[in-house]
């Protein structure tokens, strides 16, 4: 569709060459008129630039951003070009060789391609800047995912008559304690007094059951972005929750709405006091839903350890154990993820840098044949 859209404007302009424009000297002017059909086409690339972004970034706000940005950097690139012209034009000293003169006078004669020729390569500079920046985060991720002081190892499912035996094994092989939560199902029954039934504009909140935790402080991955954190209340204070910012939105919630939750058949008030900014992209386990210490210690709950095993030979033994003494504990081995993952992402780079090897073979081939163009006229 882009590539119709961008021949259009070229295809349009012929219909309207009179017999008399094939005897006319180049650098005569046509008499060309404003041509809404042409204008039309434009602000159709405009839309479908910004249509297919949007479609790729979900945001109108990062969609507008992209935009504008790329329309900037076109904006700049013309001006640039114009620049230039200009200044090889009064700058160029009289006194040069014939064939100095001559080459830089091929930049502003007429017909010349140095608008365009600055457009596309600028662009294309930028996109393929682009690919390789893009391939450096992805890859940053993954090292810091798969880095000697995280976790690769997760155990879930562990209850609570469990946790002190579970903790002693793993020490006994040497291995630490890196993360270990508990983990409480629960579901929202009203928010601000509306019940599901009522609250026909926000059902989403009510559908799914909620993996929710407490604790007295916060992680490494969350920031407190609004309100304040409270990490531990005593049983007849006001409970005030953390929400992640983005599910927060979400199901249309704010700071001092009221939720009440559904812990397995107990009704528990809560107030929303602070949202968080949590990096989900850390390998640790991240919540949407935190409470403070001081509520949910005796309610059903199983627990998740996080532990970091230097070998596949002590993983093997380590499992083994786990499995005999707790068979109802699952064990995740994280760098078998980590790994396929990584293999993902080499292919994934190698698909860039070809993008990015062929996108410059096809600029130097569109470059030569506008040389060679010139230089038969």
């Amino acid at each position: 569709i882009i590539s119709v859209l961008f021949a259009l404007p070229s295809l349009l302009s012929v219909r309207k060459i009179s017999p008399l424009n094939a005897i006319r000297l180049s650098f005569e002017k046509s008499g060309s008129k404003f041509d809404p059909l042409t204008w039309l086409v434009y602000v159709l690339m405009a839309a479908f630039v910004v249509g297919f972004t949007h479609l790729q970034m979900k945001t109108w706000v990062q969609t507008l951003a992209f935009t504008v940005s790329i329309g900037i950097a076109f904006l700049l690139l013309i001006i640039l070009s114009k620049l230039l012209m200009f200044l090889v034009k009064v700058l160029l000293p009289k006194s040069s060789s014939y064939l100095w003169r001559q080459g830089f006078a091929n930049l502003y004669r007429p017909n010349n391609q140095t608008l365009m020729l600055t457009v596309s390569i600028g662009l294309s500079t930028l996109f393929i800047g682009t690919l390789f920046f893009v391939q450096g985060i992805l890859m940053s991720r993954v090292t810091l995912s798969s880095g000697s002081n995280q976790p690769n190892m997760v155990m879930f499912d562990i209850q609570k008559t469990q946790k002190v035996r579970i903790d002693s094994l793993t020490k006994a092989f040497k291995l630490p304690l890196m993360n270990q939560v508990p983990v409480i199902t629960m579901r929202i029954e009203e928010i601000n007094g509306k019940k599901a039934s009522a609250d026909t504009n926000n059902r989403r909140a009510y559908r799914n059951e909620i993996r929710a935790t407490y604790q007295d402080s916060l992680t490494a991955a969350e920031k407190i972005v609004d309100g304040k954190w409270i990490g531990k209340i005593k049983p007849e204070e006001t409970v005030y929750i953390s929400l992640d910012q983005r599910y927060a939105d979400q199901i249309n919630v704010g700071l001092n709405d009221k939720i009440l939750f559904n812990v397995q058949g107990m009704m528990i008030p809560t107030v929303v006091g602070s949202l968080r900014e949590v990096n989900w992209s850390r390998m640790q386990t991240n919540f949407r839903v935190v409470f403070p210490a001081g509520v949910l210690e005796e309610a059903p709950q199983f627990h998740v350890l996080m532990t970091r095993v230097p070998n596949s030979e002590l993983s093997a033994k380590f499992q083994g154990e786990v499995v005999k003494n707790f068979p109802n504990v699952s064990v995740v081995d994280l760098d078998l993820v980590l790994k396929l993952l990584d293999e993902i992402l080499d292919k994934i780079g190698f698909v860039i840098q070809f993008m990015a090897g062929f996108s410059m073979v096809t600029g130097w081939i569109v470059l030569v044949s506008a040389v060679l163009t010139s230089k038969n006229q």
